[in-house]
């Protein structure tokens, strides 16, 4: 089948070389040159495990191209899929300038039947502006052309990208013309082998899916974190508590891990949407309220612990002279991506209260300096920045912070401390080694990470 994705970023690159790699033709469409021509010289913006050897091995055998040429993609194309970006306004809804640029591009060069494919997270509605674009602007070419306007969220985790694509829990499509659904099946057809979890439902409802699946995951995250600073005050562990209801069918163990708060490119954004869409249908969404202020809330403890220990939360700047190192910068572990990242908050509070911080990530120091500039000292070795630090802090839980030298941390801090955000080692192998150890929501061992 051949296919135009408009927009090279995480989701548009992602499906364009899933769909090559199943046999389609793909053009991927891009308005920044640099990025395209970066592209094409297999210079991948984004890090993301297998991708690149997915986009070289494509490009290499043909059916994987970039362009900034619109209009020749969208007349070679029978499934023109829109994956721009759609970034959070300052009210919180999500800005839908470049869905629609793109929906008008399509109708001012189409030359036939056309599918057009909303890929983008976008507010239920979306498929009617995006069809409303593309006929007025073949109603000013004075034409008449057949097209159909579908609804396909992705359901993307950054870091498992690739297997979430070719091995789908499942394919939300929502559509109005049986012909159409038929078309988007066969599309992905390829990726139903072992099971087909191929969801037809109305455009509106699956618009909706996708906000939904992401409010409720953002929910679970933000009332773990409430379970664990209760733990904290009453004397329980947060770890016995997840294995306890997790243990029952109805709820499960999945995104019950205390953390200092969620971030990326989804969960924030469409929480801020969802809200907002119900804003403007006149209901007050007061659960997500709570679970966006929550999740601000949970961002300040790692450096409200820190400041405990080390300094006083009764003064500014009570931690001038102490440097703190910090492992993990992006927002979950196999992905460099940093927006909304925790650590970025954590970091301001540290370098806020006169801190010297130093930082490690194995793919995200590159996205960090766009953050902090020469305002934190980076190293692409973990151990380095240990050197005479009077604490360490685990931001992202990365596999390589998982099971490391804990010999050489001690040897290297200046004082055995360790604050853990991501909860990953056992309290009574801490402390038996000589650390004082400060997780979240667990007081076992008489350890205490307690804020008042």
């Amino acid at each position: 089948m051949k296919i135009c994705i408009f927009g090279a970023g995480y989701v548009g690159l992602v499906a364009a070389a899933c769909f090559a790699e199943s046999g389609n033709n793909v053009i991927t469409v891009d308005i920044d040159q640099a990025r395209i021509e970066n592209l094409k010289q297999g210079i991948i913006p984004i890090y993301e495990p297998g991708l690149k050897e997915m986009i070289l091995r494509n490009q290499a055998e043909g059916r994987l191209s970039f362009t900034v040429d619109m209009e020749d993609a969208i007349k070679s194309s029978l499934v023109c899929f829109i994956a721009v970006g759609t970034p959070p306004g300052e009210d919180g809804s999500a800005d839908l300038k470049h869905v629609l640029g793109v929906a008008r591009s399509i109708g001012s060069a189409m030359n036939g039947f056309k599918i057009i494919v909303d890929k983008s997270t976008v507010p239920v509605g979306t498929a009617d502006k995006v069809r409303a674009a593309i006929q007025e602007e073949l109603t000013a070419r004075g034409v008449n052309l057949e097209f159909d306007v579908v609804s396909n969220p992705e359901f993307l985790k950054e870091g498992a990208a690739i297997d979430d694509f070719m091995k789908p829990d499942r394919v939300v499509i929502g559509c109005d013309n049986v012909r159409t659904a038929e078309i988007m099946k066969e599309l992905y057809d390829p990726f139903m082998r072992k099971q087909n979890r191929m969801i037809i439902m109305d455009i509106r409802s699956a618009e909706m899916t996708k906000y939904a699946a992401n409010a409720m995951l953002a929910t679970r995250i933000s009332f773990m974190n409430q379970i664990a600073g209760m733990c904290e005050r009453m004397g329980a562990d947060v770890m016995a508590v997840r294995e306890g209801i997790g243990s029952d069918s109805r709820i499960g163990y999945d995104f019950l891990f205390p953390g200092p708060g969620y971030g990326g490119s989804c969960f924030p954004k469409d929480v801020k949407a969802l809200i907002k869409t119900a804003e403007e249908a006149n209901y007050d969404f007061l659960l997500l309220k709570a679970v966006e202020e929550v999740n601000e809330l949970q961002k300040d403890v790692l450096a409200a612990k820190l400041i405990k220990l080390l300094g006083s939360p009764d003064q500014e700047q009570s931690l001038t002279g102490r440097i703190i190192a910090c492992w993990g910068l992006s927002f979950k572990p196999r992905t460099d991506d940093m927006r909304e990242a925790p650590a970025i908050t954590v970091i301001e509070h540290l370098l806020a209260a006169g801190a010297t911080v130093r930082v490690h990530d194995p793919e995200a120091l590159k996205e960090a300096r766009k953050y902090f500039g020469d305002r934190i000292e980076y190293s692409s070795n973990q151990y380095d920045i240990l050197s005479g630090a009077d604490a360490l802090t685990i931001i992202t839980d990365w596999n390589e912070y998982r099971n490391p030298d804990f010999e050489r941390i001690h040897a290297a801090l200046k004082t055995p401390n360790i604050v853990d955000g991501r909860n990953l080692y056992k309290p009574g192998r801490m402390v038996a080694s000589g650390f004082t150890y400060i997780p979240l929501g667990r007081c076992s061992s008489g350890i205490s990470g307690e804020v008042k």
